[in-house]
Formats: C-alpha cells, sequence, structure tokens
C-alpha cells in the first residue's frame, strides 16, 4: 500500500487528521488496532474546548454534535461547604465548553470515514515506523493474518502513550519528560440524571470529587483514590456515600443516584516528548503528551495539535511550503506545556496530598478562596480551561 500520510492510530486525533486531510485533497491512510466495536466504546473525556468545537464542524463531523452536545457557561467549585460559580462567558469574553462525549465523536468520525473518506484499517496492528528520516518512510503492520507495508510520504503518529510512533524515535533524537502523581481516580458511569447544570469540582478532606455528565439521562462520576486501588474494594453503596459525602454543601442540594453501569480506576501521571517530529515522522495526542484529566486537556490538546498539522500539511500540499511543518513542534509544544502547567495546577489544588499535612491543606484553601474572590485569578482559570488560542 501507498499513501502520502500514513496515520497510526483510529482514535479522535488520527481520525480527524484524516477527516482534514481528505477536504483538502491530501491521501492518507488510517491504521487501528483495535476492532471499529472498541474503538467506539473506549470511555474517555467529554469537554470540548470551542476550538475543538470548531475543528469538528470544519471537518464536516459536527451535525450530532451541534444537537446534543450540552453548552456549559461556566463551573462550580466546592470546599468547606461552600459552593462557587465561575462564570465563563463573563470572564473571557464570550467563550463556553461543550459536554459531548469522545465515545460520540468517535463513532460519528468512524461513520464519516467509512461513507466518504481514505481507507481505514480495524485490527491493523503497526508494528514499525522504518526509515522515519528518509523521504519514503514505511509503516510495517499486520492485518488479516499477515504482514503487509505501507509507504508513504510523511507519517502521522497518533497511537496513544503505548504505540509505535514514539518508540520509532531515536534515544538521542529527543526526552520524555514525566511525573507521576501518588492517587488515582475511580471513574463511574451512572444511569441517573445529573445532579447539577455544570460541572461540580469539590475539595474535600478526604480527596478530590467531579460530578460530571454523558447526556440529560447519564452521569459520569470520579472520587480521588489511593495509587493502586482495587475495584473490588469499591461497592456501589460505598461509592455513592463517598461521592455525597464529599459533595456535600451548607445549602439545599440533594446527590441523585442511579444503577451503576461502568467503573474503572485511572492513573494520574503528566508526560511530555520533545521533539514532536524526526524527519518524516509527526507525533499528535497521547503519542506525545499525557496530562491528568483534571484540567480537561487531553482531547482538546489532541484536537490543536491535529488542527495545526492539517493546516501545515495543506500549505504543503497547496503551496509547496514546509514552514509550518517545520515549526510544527515548537508551536504545539507552546501549548502543551501551558496545559500541563494548568492540570498540574489544578490537580495539586484540587486533591488531598498523601504525605500533606495541615500546612498544605491551608494553602489549597488559600488559592480555591483567591480564585472565588478575585475576578484577575478567576479570569486566569477560565481562559486555560476555555483553552488557550491555537498557535498560528
Amino acid at each position: 500500500m501507498r499513501t502520502t500520510v500514513g496515520i497510526i492510530g483510529g482514535g479522535p486525533a488520527g481520525l480527524l487528521l484524516a477527516r482534514l486531510l481528505h477536504r483538502a485533497g491530501i491521501a492518507c491512510v488510517v491504521l487501528e488496532s483495535r476492532t471499529r466495536a472498541y474503538a467506539e466504546g473506549r470511555q474517555r473525556a467529554g469537554m470540548l474546548e470551542q476550538g475543538t468545537v470548531d475543528a469538528l464542524r470544519a471537518a464536516g463531523a459536527a451535525d450530532r454534535l451541534d444537537v446534543e452536545g450540552m453548552v456549559h457557561h461556566g463551573i462550580e467549585l466546592r470546599f468547606d461547604r461552600e459552593r462557587h460559580h465561575l462564570d465563563f462567558p463573563a470572564l473571557t469574553g464570550g467563550r463556553t465548553v461543550t459536554i459531548y462525549a469522545q465515545t460520540e465523536i468517535v463513532k460519528d468520525l468512524i461513520a464519516l470515514q467509512l461513507a466518504d473518506g481514505p481507507p481505514l484499517l480495524f485490527e491493523a496492528e503497526a508494528l514499525a515506523v522504518e526509515q522515519p528520516q528518509s523521504e519514503a518512510p514505511v509503516v510495517r503492520f499486520r492485518h488479516e493474518g499477515r504482514q503487509r507495508t505501507l509507504r508513504c510520504v510523511w507519517v502521522a503518529g497518533c497511537d496513544g502513550s503505548h504505540g509505535v510512533a514514539r518508540n520509532a524515535f531515536p534515544a538521542a533524537s529527543g526526552r520524555t519528560y514525566a511525573h507521576d502523581y501518588p492517587y488515582s481516580w475511580l471513574g463511574v458511569t451512572a444511569e441517573v440524571p445529573p445532579s447539577c447544570d455544570e460541572l461540580i469540582y469539590a475539595r474535600h478532606a478526604r480527596g478530590f470529587a467531579l460530578h460530571s455528565m454523558r447526556s440529560p439521562q447519564v452521569s459520569r462520576f470520579y472520587l480521588q483514590v489511593p495509587r493502586g486501588t482495587s475495584l473490588r474494594d469499591w461497592s456501589d453503596e460505598r461509592i455513592w456515600d463517598e461521592l455525597a459525602a464529599r459533595f456535600a454543601v451548607d445549602a439545599d442540594w440533594t446527590l441523585r443516584r442511579g444503577p451503576i453501569t461502568a467503573r474503572s480506576v485511572t492513573e494520574m501521571r503528566s508526560l511530555v516528548h520533545e521533539p514532536m517530529r524526526h524527519g518524516r515522522l509527526v507525533l499528535a495526542g497521547d503519542a506525545a503528551h499525557i496530562v491528568p484529566p483534571t484540567g480537561a486537556k487531553g482531547l482538546n490538546l489532541a484536537v490543536s495539535d491535529v488542527r495545526l498539522l492539517a493546516r501545515a500539511f495543506t500549505e504543503l500540499h497547496a503551496h509547496g511550503s514546509a514552514r509550518l511543518l517545520d515549526g510544527y513542534s515548537d508551536l504545539c509544544l507552546r501549548r502543551v506545556w501551558q496545559a500541563t502547567r494548568f492540570s498540574y495546577d489544578m490537580t495539586r489544588m484540587l486533591h488531598a496530598q498523601p504525605d500533606g499535612d495541615a500546612f498544605d491543606y491551608r494553602m489549597q484553601l488559600a488559592r480555591l478562596r483567591r480564585i472565588t474572590a478575585s475576578r484577575h485569578a478567576a479570569a486566569e482559570l477560565a481562559a486555560n480551561y476555555t483553552g488557550l488560542p491555537l498557535s498560528p
């Protein structure tokens, strides 16, 4: 097989890149190692910055999003049994965020790709990227029981943190910066209408809690738990009781309970790989960077990478200019590091620190009080949460 851009990974980053390239007349092939059912069922974040919504519209993939997406005008911070609303439009000059599950984004993009798009191969496991510094890199992959090759002009690694793309970078050509957090998130999905109109971020002495939603009938919750926690230790009753305790406020508010349909434990870490390009191989999304989900930046960072990468390939294809491709890594990393900083700050401010003391707790409360009492501090959080501008 031959193509212009070989895309490894059929998640949101790879699929969106394929759609944008297809609309620009650039040939590509997408290799996804899992089945279609698995790809469409992977539970991930669902908070979209306006730039992400705009990118999906530009790809012709926002028909359902525009109907079913839930626009949010802020978030609620809870601590010391108090509730504080941050009004994003008032703080940012009109910007909002939208709740629309990543599973639905993937379903929309896959349907478009299969109906009108370049090849998308499921159960096509990428084995290696060869000759990335040559003018004709090759992706070796296994599909339908045999090994095959995809000869490309460029390779886009959108295959996550455990994929082959980043491993194709020689050790001497880059560096990975990583930080592991000493706690995890227990995430549950429940068949119950949300108990709130917008996301709730709660700081409690026993740990952080987040109330989100997937639809008007389905809620999503997260609890801070010790690293290494087993799901066997958490019954439905214990989960609901702990959520109720961490969300408790001195006001007329009740947490709705319902059947829990899915649960998982996710370890928290930050990771950035520099650079994001090696020869004709470029990285996007989780292949290049991971952030803790507290700031809701993972999916949005992947989309901002892809938007810039699609523009760079289009500029090369239409005008023969490699200016944007040559600057791709540096431009992306500026935004990546700001999002990494914001996610780190949000995580440290809202999570109980296992090795912390009373001083740490009071410092967290001081940060929260600063945000809820100062328009300047609240505007800084709102600007980062709703999304920093895409680099030129």
